[in-house]
């Protein structure tokens, strides 16, 4: 997969990204940096749509038919992440973008429903990488 987040900080009490462990498909391939989207129940894949609950960043590569069936997610972490489509203006809520970890500005109650990635550290140009709070 491309443009998986480069994870630059992880942040909380002990310094771990407070991560997060949920159920994922041992015939999934996830790989670290990776966009997580919450399913049901407390179960996660790869983001690749808009409009879907987001639960953080996958802390570590998942090998497809290892035997794994759960994977940690940072959820308190400062990330490098690619803008897809529309500029990504600093200290505005950021979204998954459709294409593969992407974001684009986030739009309306994106926030309130689950929806946005965190908040950009600065602004992002599309096609440009940028800094990202994620914020779980």
């Amino acid at each position: 997969m491309a443009d998986e987040a480069i994870i630059v900080e992880l942040l909380g009490a002990n310094h771990n990204g407070e991560p997060i462990r949920y159920t994922c498909a041992d015939a999934t391939g996830i790989a670290k940096g990776s966009v997580m989207e919450l399913t049901t129940p407390r179960t996660v894949v790869q983001s690749t749509n808009v409009d879907r609950p987001i639960v953080g960043i996958a802390a570590a590569e998942k090998v497809a038919n290892d035997g794994e069936t759960s994977i940690a997610v940072l959820t308190n972490c400062i990330v490098q992440l690619k803008c897809a489509t529309t500029q990504c203006e600093f200290g505005e809520y950021v979204s998954a973008n459709a294409t593969d970890n992407n974001i684009t500005l986030a739009s309306t109650l994106d926030s309130e429903k689950g929806w946005a990635v965190g908040k950009a550290l600065e602004t992002i140009a599309v096609g440009a990488t940028g800094l990202v709070r994620v914020l779980k």
